[in-house]
């Protein structure tokens, strides 16, 4: 990976962005992708949209969400103490001892998660999130409320890094790597002679109602859209690969299979890895991808979906990790395909003579 693609990636992970909270790392990505792109713009979800060869007759959409998973405020007890509810589908388990970042409207407050030792009988089993709160070192309700109100979102205070020099780990990998990789697609093509028009979509909400990727397919009326996200590795231990299969990180983008997902576009694809002579690995989506696919596809007439995942180990924990080698694989994989389109291709499974 480029240096300058990796440090725009990094900053895209330190960078918060809790579900309905994107604005700042929206402003990120619109700054990064705005001289590749012949028009940036917003809507009211708060997407950010940047378009190349937007003339064209027919266009594609990729969508990355840019949300992560976090916590919100709400109670603050007489000392201080601060609990907590989901932000999407985070995990209470792993954030026992965890520091973490309050965002409040015009300060960041840091605060760690307090955790009973175990000499004091230590967590019980069935500890949800109700059970978790937040010491931010305040003696009173008086003192946090001049910096926290209900409402607040909470993340973990955890920096992204390389492990062993290829694959990436820290909070929020779901989905800001996606971000960045139609970031990255966008820019590549940029250059290129294309037929059909190219519309990349950094998306809001995911992770709570997938209202951003409604917003974007339902404002944008693309002939068919793609969703660029996270799905579960299985190559640690304790996984039960028959029953989640088998997704190794270096194993190569993932492609849904299933109900939801267009087999043209699957077909389309596939034909890219073959030519770059690039190993892909399946997933099963057979009722619902539980991507921004979903919500695209039930816009508008109906759009055309496929699915394209990064293998990601230790999904909604804050050391989600993911290989740098998939990443770049599936941004060439996009680029490959959608060079390869004539933008007079049918996305109809069955045709009548």
């Amino acid at each position: 990976m480029e240096e300058n693609s990796l440090n725009f990636l990094m900053d895209l992970l330190h960078t918060p962005s809790p579900s309905s909270l994107e604005m700042n790392i929206q402003r990120k990505w619109l700054d990064y992708i705005k001289p590749y792109a012949d028009k940036i713009q917003t809507d009211e979800a708060g997407n950010a949209i940047a378009a190349i060869n937007s003339d064209a007759d027919f266009h594609i959409l990729l969508a990355g969400h840019c949300d992560e998973i976090g916590f919100v405020v709400n109670r603050i007890d007489e000392n201080g103490y601060i609990y907590l509810d989901k932000m999407g589908g985070i995990n209470p388990k792993a954030a026992i001892g965890m520091k973490v970042e309050i965002l409040g409207e015009n300060s960041r407050l840091p605060g760690v998660i307090g955790v009973n030792a175990q000499h004091h009988g230590g967590m019980k089993d069935d500890f949800d999130v109700e059970d978790l709160f937040i010491d931010c070192g305040a003696k009173s309700k008086a003192e946090v409320i001049e910096h926290v109100q209900i409402g607040d979102l909470v993340v973990y205070r955890r920096q992204s890094e390389l492990l062993m020099g290829r694959y990436l780990s820290g909070r929020g990998l779901d989905n800001r790597t996606g971000a960045f990789i139609i970031a990255e697609v966008l820019r590549r093509l940029s250059g290129k002679e294309l037929n059909i028009g190219v519309y990349a979509v950094s998306t809001v909400n995911e992770e709570t109602n997938m209202g951003g990727a409604y917003f974007a397919a339902a404002g944008l009326k693309p002939n068919c859209a793609i969703a660029c996200d996270v799905t579960f590795a299985t190559d640690y231990p304790s996984v039960d690969k028959r029953k989640h299969g088998d997704i190794r990180l270096d194993g190569g983008p993932v492609l849904a299979k299933g109900a939801p997902i267009n087999r043209k576009m699957n077909q389309w694809l596939e034909s890219a890895a073959k030519k770059l002579a690039m190993p892909i690995q399946y997933e099963l989506t057979p009722r619902q991808t539980g991507t921004d696919a979903d919500k695209m596809r039930v816009t508008g007439k109906g759009v055309p979906v496929s699915l394209v995942s990064l293998p990601l180990r230790y999904m909604h924990s804050p050391v989600e990790t993911a290989s740098i080698a998939d990443i770049d694989a599936e941004i060439e994989l996009l680029v490959e395909m959608i060079s390869s389109l004539k933008g007079t291709e049918s996305l109809k499974p069955l045709e009548i003579d």
